[in-house]
């Protein structure tokens, strides 16, 4: 930082400090702050947005993975028992099924989650800090403008015997209300036309994670309906009548029989 930057720093921590203490008044711009308050919302949610799809993209990740461990234990549980049976064949069918998802999931699905709806939100969320410079140099120079009329008015309400102060004063106050009167309309003008553009620039996003969730399920359910035809037909019927539970129950029952489980 250059000697004139500390000393800027300096003055502005110290007109910070009088306004606290209600020795300088403070500028408030009412329209300004609502433009801002909008703005941090929308910051907010967007780095929400951010967060909560790469959380979901990595929680797709994490299902199909454990699918796929799942239909690995189901293949080598089933076969071990006989392999002949249908209840193997099943479980090679369902592994099969499920490598073919978590394969279809990683080609077809990674790259357009990343271009249509990862990629976009970055660079959304990469404007923002260049946003809160604008608004922080904005808040600097209001900091110089309210030193500067305080000062203007301290010469008017108690004249100096050094005329030059007067007309230096006015200039200064001048000088530093340009500035930030340029600032200031340019994030008002402006910060309303960012927020409009976030529909148009969201819905390709949008429309796309919806074309992508129901491709998986309708591969998912295709997939996975036909290893249904290993299974008896009346299973399904069976499982609606409640008639499944009864079954499973009834193995319970002769497993809690054994002496290993503490049957007598």
């Amino acid at each position: 930082m250059s000697w004139a930057g500390f000393k800027k720093s300096v003055n502005r921590a110290g007109t910070t400090l009088l306004q606290k203490t209600g020795q300088i008044e403070r500028t408030v711009d009412r329209e300004f702050t609502d433009e801002e308050a909008k703005f941090r919302t929308y910051e907010k949610e967007c780095q929400a947005l951010q967060k909560d799809s790469k959380a979901y993209w990595d929680a797709m990740r994490a299902m199909t993975s454990a699918q796929s461990r799942i239909a690995d234990t189901l293949e080598v549980f089933y076969g071990a028992a006989d392999r002949a049976a249908e209840g193997a064949m099943a479980g090679h069918a369902y592994k099969r099924s499920v490598d073919d998802l978590d394969t279809s999931f990683t080609r077809e699905l990674e790259t357009p989650f990343r271009t249509t709806i990862s990629e976009p939100l970055g660079k959304m969320c990469a404007y923002f800090p260049v946003v809160n410079e604008h608004i922080s140099k904005r808040n600097k120079k209001l900091l110089d403008y309210d030193s500067a009329r305080s000062r203007l008015r301290k010469l008017i309400d108690k004249p100096s015997e050094d005329p030059t102060k007067l007309p230096k004063a006015q200039q200064e106050h001048d000088d530093a209300k340009e500035v930030f009167d340029m600032l200031n309309d340019q994030l008002i003008t402006e910060l309303p036309q960012l927020l409009d553009l976030r529909v148009p620039y969201f819905d390709p996003s949008f429309e796309a994670m919806i074309r992508m969730q129901s491709k998986y399920a309708e591969e998912g359910y295709e997939k996975l309906s036909g290893v249904q035809r290993y299974f008896a037909d009346n299973v399904r019927d069976d499982y609606a009548a409640g008639q499944l539970d009864a079954q499973v129950e009834g193995v319970l029952q002769e497993m809690r029989e054994l002496s290993i489980c503490g049957g007598n």
